[in-house]
C-alpha cells in the first residue's frame, strides 16, 4: 500500500529574491515577491528540449502570476546529478528537479529526496490511475512515492520514406512494414543498403549500449540478481546480441565506426535509410525537412522490449519544507503533466495517460507512431552506477566499441564489460 503521508513542512517565512542561481532563468509574474509561494526548478535539458521547456515555462508563468518561479538548467549527466546530490545532502535543494527514472533508485531516494505528497497530487487532479502501472510502480520505494513520471523516451526506428519506398519496405499506408525475427530484420536492412549504396542503418557504434540492451532485453536476459547484489548476466544471450551487432558492421549494414554526431548526419544526408536512436531527434529531422517517419524498433528476438528511460519530477531533500511552496510545486507538476502534449512534440511519449489518449497527441506525426512501446520500455539496471549518463554506460562503451570495428571479439568485449561492472558493484555507493 502506498504511504501518502506528506514530507515534514516548516512554518511559512518571508523570503526575498536576492539573486538567481548560476544559469537560472527567472520567470515570474508582477507583484510583491515576498507574498508569493516559491517554486525553484532544476533541469538538465539543453538543445531542442531546453528551448521547448522554456516555451512551456513561459506559458506556465503567464498563467500563474501568483507564483515566484525560477528555472535553472545545469549540464546534462554527472554535473547535474552531482550538484543535485550536494544540494539535497545539505538540505538546501530547490523545490523540484528533473531526474531520469533510471537514476532514481541509485540516488538513495529515502535520504536524498522527499516523498511526493500524494494527497496534494490528487487535489491537483493527478492520480495513480493516470499512469501505466509499471511506470508508476518504479516511482514507489518503501511504500512512498518519490517521483512523478513526465514521459518515456524509448529507442526507436527512424526511416527515410523515399529510400524505404524504393527498397519496397513501405505498405499501402506508406508506413514501414513490420518485421519480426532475425531473418526478416536482416532482409530489411540488406534491402535498404542495396538502395542507398552505402549503409542500411545509422547507429552509434562507439557507444552501443542502447542497441545491446534492447537486443539483450528481447532475449529476456537478466543483469542483476533480485536483491541487486550479484551480477547474473547470461553469457549466451549477451553474446548472441553482441554477435548480431558485429554481423551488422561486418556486412556494412552499419558503419564500422560512428559516434552520435555521425549517426545523425548519416541519416540526414541519406547515407543510411534507417536510424536506431532515441526519439528526441524528431525535431532535428523535421527542421531539415527530411522525408521520414518513425516506428517501434523491430522485435528481433523473443519479446518486445525497447531500451528507454523517463524524465520524472522529484522533490530534492530540504531540511525545512514550506507548506505553501510545496503545494505550489505539486500544482506545477500537475500543470506540466496536463500540458505535456507540448513536450511530446519533441518526441517523448507522455506518461500522463489522459494526454496519450487525447486527439491532440494522436494527431502528432510521427511522434504518436511509436506510442505502443510505452508498456515495454526497458529501463537500465538498478544500481548507483547505472542509468542515463552514468558509469555503466561508459563501461559498456569502453568494452563494446571495438566490436563494430573488428578490433575486439564479442567474447573478449563481454568479459571486459563484466569485469568492469563487477568492480562497480563491489564499490559502495557514494550517496
Amino acid at each position: 500500500m502506498l504511504d501518502d503521508s506528506p514530507p515534514p513542512l516548516r512554518p511559512r517565512r518571508r523570503a526575498v529574491l536576492g539573486g538567481l542561481l548560476g544559469g537560472a532563468l527567472a520567470l515570474t509574474g508582477c507583484g510583491s515577491l515576498s507574498s508569493k509561494p516559491r517554486v525553484r526548478e532544476w533541469n538538465l535539458f539543453g538543445g531542442g528540449d531546453g528551448a521547448r521547456l522554456l516555451q512551456i515555462h513561459q506559458q506556465y508563468v503567464a498563467e500563474h502570476p501568483d507564483v515566484r518561479f525560477e528555472a535553472t538548467t545545469l549540464a546534462w549527466g554527472p554535473p547535474f546529478y552531482t550538484k543535485l546530490a550536494m544540494s539535497a545532502a545539505g538540505g538546501r535543494a530547490p523545490e523540484v528537479a528533473t531526474m531520469h527514472m533510471s537514476r532514481l533508485k541509485g540516488f538513495s531516494p529515502t535520504t536524498m529526496l522527499d516523498p511526493i505528497p500524494v494527497d496534494l497530487l490528487s487535489a491537483a487532479g493527478v492520480h495513480q490511475s493516470d499512469f501505466l502501472p509499471a511506470t508508476w510502480d518504479r516511482c514507489v520505494i518503501d511504500g512512498k512515492l518519490y517521483a512523478v513520471p513526465l514521459d518515456q523516451h524509448p529507442f526507436v526506428l527512424y526511416y527515410n520514406l523515399e529510400i524505404c519506398k524504393k527498397a519496397g519496405l513501405l505498405g499501402p499506408d506508406n508506413k514501414i512494414k513490420t518485421v519480426k525475427g532475425v531473418t526478416e530484420f536482416l532482409d530489411m536492412l540488406r534491402a535498404v543498403k542495396e538502395t542507398t549504396g552505402k549503409y542500411a542503418v545509422s547507429v552509434d557504434t562507439t557507444s552501443p549500449w542502447r542497441l545491446w540492451w534492447t537486443l539483450y532485453g528481447q532475449l529476456e536476459g537478466e543483469f542483476f540478481s533480485p536483491d541487486g547484489k550479484e551480477l547474473v548476466i547470461d553469457d549466451a544471450k549477451a553474446l548472441e546480441a553482441l554477435d548480431l551487432i558485429a554481423k551488422l558492421a561486418s556486412e556494412g549494414l552499419t558503419p564500422r565506426s560512428a559516434n552520435y554526431a555521425a549517426l545523425v548526419a548519416q541519416f540526414s544526408n541519406g547515407e543510411a535509410g534507417l536510424s536506431f536512436n532515441g526519439e528526441w531527434e524528431v525535431t532535428t529531422y523535421q527542421t531539415a525537412k527530411l522525408p521520414f517517419s518513425m516506428a517501434p524498433f523491430p522485435v528481433v528476438y523473443d519479446v518486445p522490449k525497447f531500451q528507454g528511460d523517463s524524465h520524472t519530477f522529484v522533490l530534492p531533500h530540504q531540511a525545512h519544507r514550506n507548506a505553501d511552496d510545496t503545494k505550489a510545486t505539486i500544482e506545477y507538476i500537475a500543470w506540466m503533466l496536463k500540458h505535456s502534449v507540448e513536450w511530446a512534440a519533441g518526441g517523448h511519449i507522455p506518461a500522463y495517460q489522459p494526454v496519450v489518449t487525447s486527439q491532440e497527441y494522436l494527431d502528432l506525426k510521427p511522434q504518436a507512431e511509436y506510442r505502443s512501446v510505452a508498456p515495454n520500455v526497458l529501463y537500465d539496471p538498478d544500481a548507483w552506477f547505472s542509468g542515463s549518463g552514468a558509469q555503466l554506460e561508459n563501461e559498456s562503451a569502453a568494452a563494446f566499441n571495438g566490436i563494430a570495428t573488428g578490433q575486439a571479439t564479442p567474447k573478449a568485449a563481454l568479459a571486459q564489460f563484466k569485469a568492469a561492472t563487477q568492480k562497480l558493484l563491489d564499490t559502495p555507493s557514494p550517496v
